[in-house]
């Protein structure tokens, strides 16, 4: 599953783990995406979508 929400298009964020000792590895943060069925244009798809914007109501789940 792609790691892009369908809605605001947030995606991964790069950056680094930062040691005692200031050592520096890469590492990624990835946002919160779930596979819901949401009415899209009247009708009901299967969209991804982030949990932000699934409960700041920007999507209106399918039943």
């Amino acid at each position: 599953m792609a790691n892009i929400c369908e809605v605001c298009n947030k995606g991964m964020i790069s950056g680094f783990n930062v040691s005692h000792s200031h050592l520096k590895t890469k590492r990624a943060w990835k946002p919160n995406i779930q596979r819901v069925r949401a009415l899209v244009n009247g009708e009901v798809k299967r969209v991804n979508v982030c949990t932000r914007c699934l409960r700041s109501g920007k999507v209106q789940r399918a039943i």
